[in-house]
C-alpha cells in the first residue's frame, strides 16, 4: 500500500477532474469534500470501493424506510439519510480513483443501485404525499419524479461523460454500454450486471444521445464537438441535474417536512432547468459555434 496523502491532496486526487465546472457545485464544495474525509480513513483498510456501493444501496434503502414511516421526524431521518447515502456514492468513486481500483461491476452495480433505490424513494414518498393528498394527481407526480430525476441524471452523466473523454479520463466507461464480445468473453459477474444495466439505462443513453444531435443539428467538426462538450456555461447548467442537487432539494424539503412540494419542484423547477440546458444549447450554443466554424 502506497503512503496515505494529506487530506487535502487526497481530495484533489479523488476527483474525477480538476475542472471544476465539469462537476455539480454541491460536489466539489460539500459532498465530495465530506466523501474524501471518509475515504482517507478508509484507504489503509481492505475496504474496497463495491463494499462503499453496497453501503450506499443500503442506506438509500433505509431512508425510503424512514420516509415509510411518516413522521416529522422519520421523514427528517429520511432526509439525512439520502444526504448520507449521496456522500457515500461519491466515496465509492473516490475510492476507486485513489487506489486505482475500477471495475466494470462497480461501474454497473453502482448504476443499477441508484436506480432501485429511487424507485424505493419515489414509491415511500409519494405514499407519504398520496396520505395527505390523494388522488390520481399525487400519483402522476410521483411517476413524473421517478421519470424526471431519472432522465435528467442521465443528461448530466452523458455530458459530464462527454467532457471526460476529451480529458481522457473516465475510458472505462462507455457513453452507450452496447454488449461487445470483449465483454462476453469477460468477468461473466460484470456482463451480468451489464445486461440489468442495459435493460434500466440504454434507452435513456440513447435518447441523451439523440436530444445531443438535435441540439448540436447534427454537426460532426472536430473543432465544434471540442468546444460544444467543454462549453463551461452548458457543463454548469447540467451540473444542476445530478444526483447532489436533486438530492440536496429532497434534503431540504424533508427537514421542512414538505415532501409535496418536493415532488412540485421536481416537477416544475428541476424540469425548467433541464429545458433550459437543451435550449441554452440548441438555440444559443449551436448558434455561436457554427458562426465560428466552416460549414459542414
Amino acid at each position: 500500500m502506497s503512503v496515505r496523502p494529506t487530506p487535502r491532496a487526497f481530495f484533489r486526487q479523488s476527483l474525477k477532474s480538476e475542472s471544476y465546472y465539469s462537476d455539480e457545485i454541491i460536489n466539489i464544495f460539500l459532498l465530495r469534500p465530506l466523501a474524501a474525509m471518509l475515504v482517507w480513513f478508509l484507504y489503509p483498510t481492505r475496504v474496497t470501493p463495491n463494499q462503499i456501493t453496497v453501503a450506499a444501496i443500503v442506506i438509500g434503502f433505509l431512508a425510503a424506510a424512514a420516509y415509510a414511516a411518516n413522521s416529522p421526524v422519520s421523514i427528517v431521518a429520511g432526509g439525512l439519510l439520502v444526504t448520507l447515502k449521496d456522500v457515500a456514492d461519491d466515496a465509492d468513486g473516490q475510492l476507486a480513483r485513489a487506489k486505482a481500483l475500477y471495475s466494470r461491476r462497480g461501474r454497473f452495480l453502482d448504476s443499477i443501485g441508484d436506480f432501485v433505490v429511487d424507485v424505493a424513494l419515489f414509491g415511500a414518498i409519494t405514499g407519504v404525499v398520496y396520505q395527505s393528498y390523494p388522488g390520481l394527481s399525487t400519483l402522476g407526480l410521483g411517476v413524473a419524479g421517478l421519470a424526471g430525476i431519472t432522465l435528467r441524471v442521465s443528461y448530466h452523466v452523458f455530458y459530464q461523460a462527454s467532457f471526460l473523454h476529451r480529458e481522457d479520463r473516465y475510458t472505462l466507461n462507455r457513453l452507450i454500454e452496447r454488449v461487445t464480445e470483449d465483454d462476453r468473453r469477460g468477468d461473466p459477474v460484470a456482463l451480468r450486471l451489464q445486461v440489468i444495466f442495459n435493460l434500466i439505462y440504454t434507452w435513456q443513453d440513447v435518447a441523451m444521445l439523440r436530444i445531443d444531435r438535435w441540439c448540436r443539428k447534427d454537426c460532426m467538426k472536430e473543432d465544434f464537438l471540442e468546444s460544444w462538450y467543454t462549453d463551461r456555461t452548458a457543463l454548469r447548467i447540467s451540473g444542476l441535474l445530478g444526483f447532489g442537487t436533486e438530492f440536496a432539494l429532497l434534503t431540504v424539503c424533508s427537514v421542512s417536512n414538505n415532501l409535496n412540494l418536493y415532488l412540485w419542484l421536481n416537477l416544475l423547477l428541476m424540469n425548467g432547468i433541464w429545458l433550459a440546458g437543451i435550449c441554452y444549447r440548441r438555440f444559443a450554443l449551436s448558434r455561436r459555434l457554427r458562426s465560428h466554424s466552416l460549414p459542414v
